[in-house]
């Protein structure tokens, strides 16, 4: 898959039309996504997010859930206080 549309820095809509939220601390794995980035997107059983996105050229991981879904209050606290 490919990045349709990636505007805001924590939403990326993909080629098939999904459009996910991303973990704010793998943000800045996504700053050298392009439009032809390919990406494969893989379901996990984790308790922040229900998929990954794989960049095929690296294999950075960036967690993910829908877009219209919200980050557990708990896990987003730990991650503010490991700064």
């Amino acid at each position: 898959m490919h990045i349709k549309a990636h505007q805001r820095s924590e939403i990326v809509e993909l080629s098939d039309g999904s459009v996910w939220r991303i973990w704010p601390g793998d943000l800045s794995a996504t700053l050298q996504w392009l439009p032809t980035t390919e990406l494969d997107l893989v379901p996990v059983a984790d308790r922040i997010c229900t998929h990954v996105l794989v960049d095929r050229a690296d294999g950075t991981r960036v967690h993910v859930i829908t877009a219209d879904a919200d980050w557990p209050p708990e896990a987003v606290k730990q991650l503010l206080r490991k700064g």
